[in-house]
């Protein structure tokens, strides 16, 4: 009996499936088994720190002084990954930000806020503007960060459920472990 169940736990937790958003990775496990994945140790990255974020891919990715510290899924605003274009469109800004503070959320678990809008996207939203794809009495928007989910709530990043208004949404285990070692400062590129 126990041999059976042995096996068909290899079976289920080696299931692979391509990963339908276009991952840059050959394959990755089946979302109910999804797990962050890290070269991680009992240290914490050695700095310099810099964070992507891979909107094709659903995944945030960290790099430190030694090359590639960790990966964990994530999900966004809306499910057509565009570029933000006003406050409102639920859509998830693309480009370089800094981290420019941390706190402790009581809906989300952890927030760790960008400096969105930022110079450049201010020129993208006036160019906008301009050539009138978006209203004249729309404004940028704001509060755009790094969060978890509501509470027991993780199976939204398996699902890549896209909910946020905006933000990057991790599982809150993931969260707090990245608020826990990324300061204030820190790089973060969104590309799609």
């Amino acid at each position: 009996m126990k041999t059976a169940l042995v096996i068909s736990a290899l079976v289920v937790g080696s299931h692979l499936l391509t990963n339908p958003f276009g991952s840059r990775s050959e394959t990755t496990i089946a979302p109910e088994y999804k797990v962050s994945k890290s070269r991680k140790t009992a240290s914490a990255p050695i700095a310099p720190v810099r964070i992507v974020v891979d909107k094709s891919s659903y995944e945030l990715y960290v790099y430190d002084a030694q090359g590639w510290y960790a990966t964990y899924p994530v999900v966004f605003g809306n499910k057509g990954l565009e570029d933000k274009k006003m406050e409102g469109d639920r859509n998830t800004p693309e480009g370089s930000y800094r981290i420019v503070a941390k706190r402790v959320h009581n809906k989300w678990s952890r927030f760790l806020s960008l400096d969105y809008p930022n110079k450049q996207d201010l020129e993208k939203f006036e160019e906008r503007k301009r050539r009138g794809e978006v209203p004249r009495n729309a404004s940028p928007g704001g509060g755009i960060g790094i969060h978890g989910v509501w509470p027991r709530e993780d199976f939204v990043i398996d699902r890549y459920n896209n909910w946020t208004n905006g933000c990057i949404s991790l599982k809150n285990s993931d969260v707090q472990e990245l608020y826990n070692y990324i300061a204030v400062g820190t790089p973060i590129t969104i590309r799609k």
